[in-house]
């Protein structure tokens, strides 16, 4: 069993130290040739149902032919949620879901699912944590006991506590002050927010897990993790009618609390003047740069058009920033774009590190200079459906096991508000017209302000 830190630290390193290549500089000729668009390809809609319990548990079932099911369980509580002088606690408290309850040993929930051929993980972004497992259909009845067991009857004392503390303390070692852009992923946030927590990177720091007591978990379980902040999803093999009585069955005698669920409810306003930062890390290789503005959050209908910008910028060998900054101009090793678009705010993030003897003030304007290409000159058709086939076929592809069609679901519900949304997104996806990714990009980057941050060696500060 493993853990994934879905926001902060993993979407970070996946922009820098994948550098996530991004779409043609200079588009190549048969790029160039004015083809007609692409036919919209009709995708049949995902037969998910949705009902609410009478404590508030949210169930969507997902039926999908074949001999296994995935069990996901989506709380609506993430890196922003975490208590004054504890960021990290959302994270740590993922952890935590996998120690002993009242009728289950420590990791008892690994073998429940490990030994019988499937398995599990979890992950914590900014908006929500989820667990998920994968099955054989025959084992879909204890894995729902389990997911409610250790919804209600979690216990956790000190040593295991500590245990998993020193765990999420070697994590933040491993991924943010050993690795040579650590720090620079884990400062984008902090950079590209203002008010909102989501400034605040999910990972934590060191100074606050430390500062985290045995009490301050109790009561962050008791907060946050209940069936009225809670969307179990189940996907896969199943009987609808069982699965409804088993629900009922483990689920539905799960207490409500009284007190309502505390919401994050803090505007982030707009950027008014741009700003320059300069970071060091004790052992960075090669300088890097970001370029940040801030994105409208993940159910805004202009959040299509942003993921077709971010193909088309950094979607493969191919793409703009690729074939601009490091095959052409050889300027950079690796460069990409992220949409970052959460529950309440967004972010765009262009990067890049440099290649050979540049310094990161050199990429700013190279990598400036191709995001504002692709926002005022002309796209080719081809390009654009290409990129849309490629996002399409991603997502594709990802639905076709019930572990990605759950997740596909629960990213809906969450960061949208509406399961719903997982069948109409392919459809607003491939409905992205040129103009419509160039009247965003002229909004949030060429009309907007940018923070700009430059990453170098200690030793050359």
């Amino acid at each position: 069993m493993t853990h994934a830190l879905l926001s902060g630290t993993v979407q970070r390193r996946r922009l820098l130290q994948l550098g996530a290549a991004a779409v043609f500089a200079s588009p190549p000729a048969w790029a160039q040739q004015q083809q007609p668009a692409t036919k919209p390809l009709a995708v049949a809609p995902i037969p998910l149902t949705r009902r609410v319990l009478p404590n508030g548990l949210e169930l969507i079932a997902v039926p999908q032919a074949g001999y296994s099911v995935s069990v996901q369980v989506w709380y609506r509580v993430g890196g922003k949620d975490d208590p004054a002088g504890r960021s990290g606690f959302a994270h740590l408290f993922e952890h935590m879901m996998f120690k002993r309850t009242r009728y289950m040993a420590d990791e008892q929930f690994d073998r429940m699912t490990e030994d019988v051929g499937g398995s599990n993980n979890a992950f914590t972004a900014d908006d929500m944590t989820a667990f998920h497992s994968v099955v054989p259909a025959n084992h879909l009845e204890p894995l729902l006991w389990a997911e409610a067991e250790r919804m209600s009857n979690l216990q956790v004392d000190q040593g295991n506590f500590d245990s998993e503390r020193e765990v999420v303390k070697e994590e933040y070692r491993q991924r943010v002050l050993a690795e040579p852009y650590g720090k620079l992923f884990n400062a984008i946030s902090g950079y590209g927010y203002q008010k909102h927590p989501y400034r605040r990177p999910v990972i934590g720091s060191m100074e606050d897990l430390d500062a985290a007591t045995l009490r301050d978990v109790q009561a962050f379980h008791d907060t946050y993790y209940r069936p009225d902040n809670a969307v179990l999803i189940v996907a896969g093999a199943f009987d609808p009618l069982q699965l409804d009585r088993w629900v009922d069955h483990y689920f539905g005698s799960i207490r409500q609390p009284r007190e309502p669920v505390p919401r994050v409810n803090v505007p982030e306003p707009r950027r008014s003047t741009d700003a320059l930062f300069t970071l060091t890390g004790p052992n960075v290789p090669l300088p890097a740069v970001l370029l940040i503005w801030q994105a409208p959050k993940a159910a805004s209908p202009d959040a299509p058009a942003l993921q077709v910008a971010q193909g088309l910028l950094s979607l493969g060998d191919s793409s703009r920033l690729n074939e601009s900054l490091v095959y052409r101009m050889q300027i950079a090793q690796s460069a990409g774009f992220d949409a970052m678009l959460n529950a309440d705010a967004g972010l765009l993030v262009a990067n890049a590190i440099a290649a050979g003897e540049q310094k990161a003030q050199d990429l700013v304007e190279p990598l400036a200079r191709e995001v504002q290409r692709l926002a005022e000159e002309p796209i080719a058709p081809a390009e654009l459906d290409k990129v849309k086939a490629q996002l399409l076929t991603a997502a594709l592809v990802k639905r076709q096991t019930p572990l990605g069609l759950g997740e596909a679901v629960g990213q809906a519900a969450l960061l949208r508000g509406d399961a719903g949304w997982v069948n109409r997104d392919l459809a607003a996806l491939q409905a992205v017209t040129a103009a419509d990714v160039q009247r965003v990009l002229r909004r949030d980057v060429l009309g907007a302000k940018r923070v700009t941050v430059l990453y170098e060696s200690e030793a050359k500060s």
